[in-house]
């Protein structure tokens, strides 16, 4: 098995339509797939299970903050998005409101959906390049409707926090983080994450 990101280049006289993509995804369901901008395939290898367990925590800890407000709803690791530019991501955590979700038809609803999340959450596995998911979080706030994301780098203890049109902001070691108004009266427990 491999322990970074596997990419596949795909000659342009093969590149899939989303329809192919999908399928293509759902024949391989132990393989997370996504698609960047360029039609080129990023096999991820899974995560180890320390990793795992503390991706499951934040949203766990988002899930329960969502419950309550009933804004919106949360997505897993597993779900994919498609992207203005074309691109098909799977954050780690996400969150859309309501009113968005609930625009897309129910077939749009079904496969990856056609929108980018309020909210991201990308963890920083060891395997992971750091530059290579900053550069991801800066496709995803070029999105329209993206509000918030978050980097979590467990090994440095470090939070990047990501607004559109705004510059990235580090947290070094912080205890909590605050959802903000994006996401009010979220905080996210990092003694679970760390």
């Amino acid at each position: 098995m491999f322990s970074s990101p596997l990419l596949l280049q795909i000659p342009s006289s093969m590149q899939m339509t989303d329809e192919q993509f999908f399928e293509f995804c759902q024949v391989n369901r132990d393989l997370r797939i996504e698609r960047n901008k360029f039609g080129e395939l990023l096999i991820m290898p899974p995560t180890g299970s320390e990793t795992g367990n503390r991706a499951g925590n934040i949203s766990g800890q988002l899930w329960v903050w969502s419950e309550q407000d009933g804004t919106g709803i949360t997505f897993s690791s597993s779900t994919g998005f498609k992207l203005s530019t074309g691109a098909e991501r799977s954050p780690d955590a996400s969150w859309i409101k309501l009113e968005r979700w609930n625009a897309l038809s129910p077939e749009q609803q079904r496969k990856f959906a056609p929108i980018c999340p309020d909210f991201v959450v990308e963890l920083k596995s060891p395997s992971d390049n750091l530059q290579t998911l900053k550069e991801k979080m800066e496709e995803y706030m070029n999105e329209p409707g993206i509000q918030l994301g978050w980097l979590i780098d467990r090994k440095l203890r470090k939070v990047y926090i990501y607004r559109p049109g705004l510059p990235e902001e580090c947290l070094d070691n912080p205890d909590s983080v605050s959802g903000e108004l994006v996401l009010p009266g979220f905080i996210l427990n990092m003694s679970k994450v760390w």
